[in-house]
């Protein structure tokens, strides 16, 4: 028996947290295959904990473990122009961490997901509800200038 004749690749690949939106999340799939077709490894919370584990763990939990993989992961990349507050917290944080952040459209096909300027961003209702700060604001503290 030869042993050599199985194999794979062992290339070392990029780590990405792919952050969306729950409204999104029926996009898990395009957007893991954009990322392996990108050449990195997708965390995609929707394919790890399908959909908040179908609440059988508190949601927190799930935002938790999110954050866990987000100071594992080598970038974070956003999916879909609207942030949610659970994205927005993610941004956050990767970018206190110095974590590289790209942004991107979403579509259910990966051949349709586009880069995205900052300028294209935009925040779910609640997300200005709870907060109190204007878009224009968290934007601000997103990207300062410079």
């Amino acid at each position: 028996m030869d042993l050599t004749a199985i194999h794979s690749s062992t290339s070392a690949r990029p780590v990405v947290f792919t952050a969306q939106s729950k409204q999104t999340f029926y996009c898990r799939d395009a957007v893991c295959e954009f990322v392996l077709k990108a050449g990195a490894v997708p965390l995609n919370p929707f394919r790890l904990f399908g959909y908040f584990l179908g609440d059988r763990v508190e949601r927190d939990l799930i935002r938790e473990a999110n954050n866990n993989l987000v100071r594992m992961a080598d970038e974070l990349w956003v999916f879909g122009e609207e942030i949610s507050d659970g994205m927005l917290f993610e941004l956050l944080y990767a970018r206190q961490l110095g974590k590289p952040i790209r942004h991107f459209g979403i579509d259910s096909r990966a051949d349709r997901i586009q880069t995205i300027e900052n300028d294209a961003i935009t925040f779910e209702p609640e997300v200005i509800r709870k907060t109190g700060v204007s878009p224009e604001e968290i934007l601000r503290r997103l990207f300062p200038a410079g």
